[in-house]
């Protein structure tokens, strides 16, 4: 007997749940279908989000012949083979899993079909393939990021399978809730444990307490109002945010009863960068440090490290000048503002006398000289906005306007 989530896994894109921005009615994906122009790309998205879904709704969807290939494990001779019979093809996909990892030899055997369409891949990757994908395959394909999945829509997986599996009884909302948390976003895990629960009950009701007992996971209880897991991880980063130290230590206890501390660190490490940053530039490491040991030391001793690093985040002083900085940037780059690098900026030498010289600041005064680094369209734009949340940042403002300060002086020398 096959498992549900094998028997369930859509053919087509209007059975996927979520991903409209790909697969809904004016989705990329399905005018590309629809206009039957096919192009290579890449998925990425958290793990269980549904890549493989798409891209093998796809490839069904197509009507072309298409195969699989894991780039952490096949071999290129498996390639070969499959590039040897997509030749008498009109047209033949080829899926990649794991894309990031694939060797090099691969890649430049691969490539080439890529480009002249003997072979259309869809890649798919967990990591951000603009940081890990070599940029020889990018430059070729288009590239999608997966949204996760929200929690209607992991409820309305939960309905179908309820239909699937033909169940009878009643599933209450909370149970429905326990089953979304445990799932952690993944829709594999949550058919899995969904197809678990529904074996064992059969046609009974089901409750909070059978379900705990079936899938052998705490009930995790973390809010009276039922509020849900990630919104006590909101409430955690909003109470160390408004600096309420005891807010902050009882979403941080409800958390560690939820014993789930991976999600737990990973949202410590976003308040220590998002919230506190140049306020408090040290807090970062010791956050990394705490939740490391947490980790080593499991629950219930990993209290303790979370404890002490908690109520230094929540008494800290606060600053997201950084986060905005880096956000004004990204911006802009979205908007396609930019441009090359000033010549002088590349490592590159160019005997042309008209080229203005790098110039090394360590061989000025106070380490600093007066020469272009932002590309010319952007010469002017102010991304950092110094705040007065710490001495040290405060340091930073001053050093900042120093800076602009030498700049104008030096502007004004010139003209």
């Amino acid at each position: 007997m096959k498992p549900l989530a094998y028997v369930m896994r859509p053919s087509h894109y209007d059975d996927i749940v979520g991903q409209t921005h790909l697969v809904g009615e004016n989705g990329v994906l399905r005018r590309m279908l629809e206009k039957k122009h096919l192009f290579s790309f890449i998925l990425y998205g958290s793990p269980g989000c549904g890549k493989t879904t798409i891209a093998e709704a796809t490839c069904k969807m197509a009507g072309y012949p298409w195969y699989r290939f894991n780039a952490s494990t096949d071999t290129k001779d498996k390639l070969k083979q499959i590039v040897n019979e997509a030749r008498f093809n009109e047209a033949t996909l080829i899926i990649v899993d794991e894309i990031h990892r694939m060797k090099k030899d691969i890649q430049d055997f691969l490539l080439p079909y890529v480009e002249d369409g003997t072979l259309i891949m869809i890649g798919l990757t967990t990591v951000n393939p603009y940081h890990a994908v070599n940029p020889a395959i990018r430059s070729r394909v288009h590239i999608y990021k997966l949204h996760d999945l929200t929690n209607d829509d992991l409820a309305e997986i939960i309905r179908r399978a309820t239909k699937q599996l033909e169940f009878k009884g009643k599933i209450p909302d909370d149970v429905i809730n326990y089953l979304i948390q445990l799932s952690g976003g993944e829709i594999r895990t949550l058919i899995n444990n969904f197809e678990a629960l529904l074996t064992v009950c059969q046609d009974e009701d089901i409750d909070l307490e059978k379900a705990q007992s079936v899938l052998l996971k705490p009930v995790i209880n973390i809010d009276a109002s039922d509020d849900n897991y990630f919104d006590t991880l909101s409430g955690l980063q909003k109470s160390i945010r408004g600096s309420d130290v005891d807010a902050s230590l009882h979403y941080l206890a409800k958390l560690i009863v939820a014993d789930d501390l991976q999600s737990l660190s990973r949202r410590l490490l976003a308040i220590a960068y998002e919230d506190i940053g140049l306020a408090n530039p040290g807090i970062g490491p010791r956050v990394k440090a705490a939740v490391d040991a947490a980790r080593e030391l499991g629950n219930p001793e990993a209290r303790l490290p979370l404890s002490v690093i908690v109520i230094e985040m929540a008494l800290s002083p606060k600053s997201n000048s950084a986060m905005l900085a880096v956000d004004a940037a990204l911006a802009d780059i979205e908007k396609g503002k930019g441009g090359t690098l000033p010549l002088h900026l590349k490592n590159q030498y160019s005997f042309d006398p008209r080229q203005t010289p790098y110039l090394y600041p360590h061989d000025y005064p106070n380490a600093w000289v007066n020469q272009q680094y932002l590309p010319d369209a952007l010469v002017g734009s102010k991304y950092y906005h110094p705040k007065d949340s710490s001495k040290f940042e405060q340091s930073l403002k001053e050093r900042y306007e120093q800076i602009e300060a030498w700049k104008a002086k030096a502007d004004k020398q010139k003209k």
